[in-house]
């Protein structure tokens, strides 16, 4: 297995390491070329979903990887990777646009505002799983199809659809590993 990981900004150093904890083999995507060799997922890692955005259509990576996605490649969003594939982003144009969610972009406050929590996702594991949320966004609505993994104090914040998981929070900024094995699991 090999997993590719968005490396244009944000926390894709954290991803890789969790991975390599795991004995996954992961790769960056920088660049075009870098997809143009086979891999089994995708990770789009927490950051700047706006600049994010901007630097996937001026590499070039946009439409490729939305064709990925959309014909099933395996894909993890955490944060900002949330942001990107919702189709609906209250405010603001849609990027990918492919997962059936409609998100509310730094729903849970500023910088300052980030905080640490713990919450049981028995879908995901059985014990108590830590969350890091900083500037996080939030799933205010889910179509049918979208399986809600964890909720916390009534807000949606980790689903998959299909072959899309999200979470709002960074699972990678802690040692708790059950989001990435998770993950692992739908990409096997």
């Amino acid at each position: 297995m090999r997993i590719g990981i968005l490396a244009l900004q944000g926390a894709f150093i954290e991803h890789k390491q969790a991975l390599d904890k795991l004995g996954i083999k992961s790769f960056e995507i920088r660049q075009k070329r870098d997809i143009e060799k086979p891999f089994d997922a995708l990770i789009i890692p927490g950051g700047e979903s706006t600049v994010m955005g901007k630097l996937l259509h001026k590499l070039k990576l946009f439409d490729p990887l939305k064709k990925m996605i959309e014909n099933g490649l395996p894909v993890f969003g955490t944060c900002a990777g949330l942001i990107l594939l919702a189709k609906n982003i209250i405010g603001e144009n849609p990027h990918f646009g492919i997962m059936g969610i409609t998100v509310n972009r730094n729903a849970y406050g500023r910088q300052f505002d980030s905080f640490s929590s713990e919450a049981s996702a028995p879908k995901v594991s059985e014990n108590p799983i830590p969350l890091v949320f900083i500037r996080a966004p939030r799933i205010e609505r889910a179509s049918s199809d979208v399986e809600i993994l964890l909720e916390l104090d009534g807000h949606i914040v980790a689903a998959r659809q299909e072959n899309m998981l999200v979470t709002a929070f960074h699972p990678e900024l802690t040692d708790n590993t059950a989001f990435l094995e998770y993950f692992i699991k739908m990409v096997k």
